[in-house]
């Protein structure tokens, strides 16, 4: 019995690969608004799904849906961008808030850490943005971010979603959302920059520039549009599955009372 229930556990899995994955592919494909500075680049409506895997898949189901529906979305036609790395920033957020939900609060901390360095250090990266006579951090939001992760916020929020009360679920997705965006972000900079002007050099230090003293008045804005998407259709779709199809030990990213 044993054997028979772990086959068809392993059965499951796959097909919840199989389905996500699929999901994503279509979501993928599906381009939206342009990318600033990134020529023929666009927003894709998988960019508001990554957290909401994260948090009901966790993080290697969810992780390996993404890569799997990247690739897939590349093999029927959408535009590579960062040298077969595209599915890295969604990736980030994915596997970061599938931690995040299995408590597992270091390591999240850690790379959200890393991430704003190695951003910050590239010499390709304008740190300060000149506004009115002020210089304002580019990075400040996703610095605001990172003072949330490292808050009890960031712990707790995981258990909020888990608790499936309509107003801790909807912050916690909030708050989860929030974080994982802002690292999807820092992921998509470093690949842009590394890749677009270290690598390849299609875009020069003065391209650079420009580009993040215009990014630096949108990006909050897309930030917030992204998050906003995610808690929409996330709450619902949160507490219909944790409900039911990933209410099994197996699948499920519970690990302890929520707080």
């Amino acid at each position: 019995m044993s054997q028979l229930s772990k086959k068809s556990n392993q059965t499951k899995l796959i097909a919840v690969v199989a389905i996500f994955s699929a999901l994503y592919t279509v979501l993928r494909l599906l381009q939206t608004i342009p990318m600033i500075g990134i020529e023929g680049g666009r927003f894709s409506l998988s960019d508001m799904i990554a957290p909401i895997y994260g948090v009901i898949l966790g993080p290697y189901v969810g992780g390996a849906s993404v890569i799997f529906g990247s690739f897939l979305a590349i093999a029927l036609g959408r535009p590579v961008s960062f040298m077969f790395l595209d599915f890295l920033p969604a990736f980030v957020n994915c596997v970061a808030l599938g931690f995040l939900m299995k408590r597992k609060w270091l390591p999240v901390v850690a790379l959200n850490a890393l991430l704003l360095v190695i951003f910050m250090v590239n010499p390709l990266t304008t740190v300060f943005i000149n506004v009115g006579g002020v210089a304002i951090p580019f990075a400040w939001l996703h610095i605001v971010a990172f003072a949330v992760l490292v808050s009890p916020l960031g712990y707790k929020a995981g258990g909020w979603v888990e608790s499936l009360r309509s107003t801790r679920l909807t912050a916690g997705l909030g708050i989860l959302a929030f974080v994982g965006t802002m690292m999807q972000h820092l992921t998509g900079n470093i690949l842009t920059e590394v890749v677009r002007g270290q690598i390849m050099g299609v875009m020069t230090p003065a391209s650079f520039d420009l580009m993040w003293n215009a990014v630096f008045f949108v990006y909050p804005w897309e930030r917030l549009m992204l998050i906003i998407l995610a808690v929409v259709v996330g709450v619902p779709l949160v507490r219909v599955l944790k409900k039911s199809f990933f209410s099994s030990p197996t699948l499920s990213t519970k690990t302890s009372t929520p707080q």
